[in-house]
This record gives structure tokens, sequence and C-alpha cells, in this order.
């Protein structure tokens, strides 16, 4: 009993200075968390309160032209839009077809696999790629290598089939006319920077840059100048 109580003071003691020195190597981070909490709000209570003011006080240190500015936010503002209302109804459909798919083939945890289905969309290419595993796990310790299991991954390889082929050109048609290759670089580019945020924001930030480049007065300035040349 000696031996016990002395062992267990001394874990006691261990798990003490432990649990003290986590303490105060985390505790910078809960203030963080903490400030970001109160001020986050707030500050986006203001910035919409005072959304005139502040838009007139930073025009205001912008060039009088500035048809570029104009146009690059013009047409960003509007593919934001709806590539953001594009992706919100992306989800949900793309969710709510593999839960319907997956729960008829009585596949297990169907709803939590369909939500995440339904969010890896948020990150093209790999997204869809990351979710196959925790698909293909599930449905192979629920039946093991077999023809369920086939029908699981069949499914679900023609739900992405479906989504990438025929529901996002129908959602994004209006907004978005970015080339796989420019998809593919901008999740590199910007991933390498930015780390996951970056991936995230992808097609977003291709989006600016995409604005940019055709609100670019290079190849207005071309088309003059060649009509100089031919006058």
């Amino acid at each position: 009993m000696q031996q016990f109580i002395s062992n267990l003071g001394n874990e006691l003691a261990t798990t003490g200075q432990q649990f003290l020195a986590w303490s105060l190597t985390s505790v910078g981070n809960v203030v963080d968390l903490l400030v970001l909490l109160v001020l986050v709000p707030v500050l986006v209570f203001f910035m919409l309160k005072d959304k005139v003011q502040l838009v007139d006080w930073f025009k205001g240190y912008l060039p009088v032209e500035r048809h570029l500015v104009s146009s690059v936010w013009a047409e960003v503002e509007a593919q934001i839009a709806n590539y953001v209302r594009g992706k919100a109804g992306e989800i949900v459909i793309v969710g709510a077809v593999s839960y319907i798919t997956f729960a008829s083939l009585g596949l297990q945890y169907s709803a939590l696999l369909a939500t995440m289905v339904g969010f890896s969309v948020l990150i093209p290419y790999i997204g869809a790629a990351v979710i196959t595993v925790p698909i293909a796990f599930v449905a192979f310790f629920q039946w093991g290598w077999g023809w369920e299991f086939g029908r699981v991954m069949i499914a679900y390889a023609i739900i992405q089939a479906l989504d990438g082929n025929v529901l996002v050109p129908l959602l994004f048609s209006e907004a978005l006319n970015l080339h796989p290759v420019a998809i593919i670089v901008a999740i590199l580019v910007f991933g390498g920077l930015w780390g996951f945020w970056g991936i995230f924001f992808a097609i977003p930030l291709a989006t600016v840059v995409q604005a940019i480049l055709k609100a670019w007065p290079r190849a207005k300035m071309s088309e003059d100048s060649s009509l100089d040349t031919t006058g």
C-alpha cells in the first residue's frame, strides 16, 4: 500500500506538471480565440452599420480615373456572388443525392458520408479524391470485397461524374469560365502560398485574377494602335 501510494503521488505530480505546462503554453491560444470571438462580431457589426462611410473613405484614396478598378470590381462581385450561390446549391444537391443513393444501397453512416461528399465539392478534384477513402473503408468493413462494395464505389463514381460534367456546367455556366488547367494551377499556387485556406479559396481567387486579366487595358491599347496604323 505504501508503494502504491508513493507511485500514485508520483503519477499525480507528473500529471500536474504536464497539465501546468500545457495550460501555460495554451493560454496564449485561448486568449487569441477569445479576442477573435469578441472582436470579429463587433467588427462585422460596425462594417455593416457604417458601410457607406467606410466605402467613401476608401474611395477617397483612389485615383479619380479608375475605370480598371471599377470594371474589375463589378465583374468580381458578380462572379463571386454567382459562385457562392452555385456552390451552395451544388452542396445541397450532391449531398441529397449521395444520401439517397447510400441509404438505398444500405450503407452505414449514410447521412455523415453524404454530408462529407456534399462539402467536398468546395475543393475541386482533391475533395472528391479524399472523401473516396472513408466511403471505401465503411463499405469494406461492412461488406468486405464483393458486389455490395463495388455497387457503392460505382454509385459514388457516377455521382462525381454527373457532378463534374452535368451539374457544375449548369450551375456555373453564367458565372465562371475557367479552364480545368486554370483551376488546377490555382489550387497548386494558392495552396502552396496559404495552405488549406489557399486551396479552399482557389476558385474565387482565380476568378479575381481572371477579371483583372480581362479588364487589363493592354488588349484595348493594341487594338487602338492597330487602328491607327491601318488609318
